[in-house]
């Protein structure tokens, strides 16, 4: 592709070949495409010869999410293990940092990769990549996801993409496009096409991503939809997923996944907001029909930010808002302010 530079590829087979041990770190609450990138680049790596490998994150992926884990694949999650998860960053000679374009978005890993010596290599699709903290990056926003940069870049390399290799990042591709729905471009098709046709079971990843939830989470799904979902003039939407609602469904994390794309199917809707209660915060996923700005909102309001219509940010109990109950304030007058 266009966008990957031969440098950068030089650079990266040099790292590659004399790294004795490497960490591959995605970003905090890993989803689909961070697992499937880190998967995917770790499978690659112990395909090429690589004995020392671990995927390093600072939170337990989610139940649903479990499956794109490989059985050949060691990882360290920094919430059940600090020491051997911060270890393994410290010691390895190459560090790869997938899906997130800084430090400070795997959260309780950031001092741990701020002081390593190691070389660092950055495989992103977000906006504004700090660039000076690598070696070499690989960051573009005009593709669909990190697991299909990551793609072109094991071809560039002139690598094998093995079967387990493509399984992982067309796992990661779909989850993060919802299923072809969003940032969907042109190598988008190509990459899923070249994959398939190498033999990768789309319709058994369909089922493992979308046709394997708890019938919590179906319940949830009706009951927010028919008493949480708040429509306000202009074509903006919200739900908000109190700590209460939460524990009445036993919502588990990731379970809430796809919610916020609902609204949308709405034909006067052109934005929408879901909000999840967190310890002193409210996680904020933001969806938007092309036209209309999600990054900006998550910007402007949110200290946030991600793609032209699908981001998210976070409201702060405190400097934001004095109380949970404040909320619905807070976003319904952030919608009119913006959506006028």
């Amino acid at each position: 592709m266009d966008i990957i530079q031969q440098e950068s590829i030089h650079t990266l087979k040099a790292l590659t070949q004399s790294a004795a041990k490497v960490a591959v770190v995605g970003h905090t609450h890993p989803d689909g495409d961070a697992l499937g990138a880190t998967t995917g680049l770790a499978l690659a790596l112990l395909s090429r010869g690589k004995k020392d490998v671990c995927c390093v994150f600072s939170d337990t992926p989610a139940d649903n999410l479990q499956f794109i884990l490989s059985p050949e694949v060691t990882y360290l999650f920094q919430d059940r293990n600090a020491e051997k998860a911060e270890a393994c960053i410290r010691e390895a000679d190459l560090v790869f940092l997938l899906d997130c374009n800084a430090f400070d978005r795997t959260e309780g890993l950031k001092d741990a990769l701020e002081a390593s010596s190691a070389r660092k290599i950055l495989i992103d699709h977000h906006l504004n990549p700090d660039r000076s903290r690598f070696d070499a990056a690989f960051s573009t926003p005009e593709i669909s996801s990190a697991s299909e940069l990551l793609y072109w870049v094991l071809k560039a390399l002139e690598w094998d993409v093995t079967l387990p290799v493509g399984t992982a990042l067309l796992t990661g591709m779909t989850t993060d496009t919802n299923n072809f729905a969003n940032s969907v471009y042109p190598s988008t098709f190509r990459m899923a096409s070249e994959l398939i046709a190498a033999g990768v079971d789309r319709d058994a990843l369909l089922q493992k991503i979308y046709s394997s939830y708890r019938e919590n989470r179906v319940r949830l799904m009706g009951y927010m939809q028919y008493e949480g979902l708040r429509l306000l003039p202009g074509g903006g939407a919200y739900m908000i997923l109190t700590r209460d609602i939460q524990r009445r469904f036993d919502l588990r994390e990731g379970e809430s996944e796809g919610l916020v794309n609902v609204p949308l199917t709405i034909g006067a809707v052109r934005l929408s907001l879901l909000l999840k209660e967190d310890e002193g915060h409210f996680r904020v996923s933001i969806r938007s029909r092309k036209g209309t700005s999600a990054q900006a909102l998550a910007q402007r309001y949110f200290h946030g930010g991600g793609h032209e219509n699908a981001s998210g940010g976070k409201l702060f109990i405190g400097p934001d808002i004095a109380s949970p109950q404040e909320a619905a304030t807070f976003v319904e007058n952030a919608l009119k302010d913006f959506l006028k």
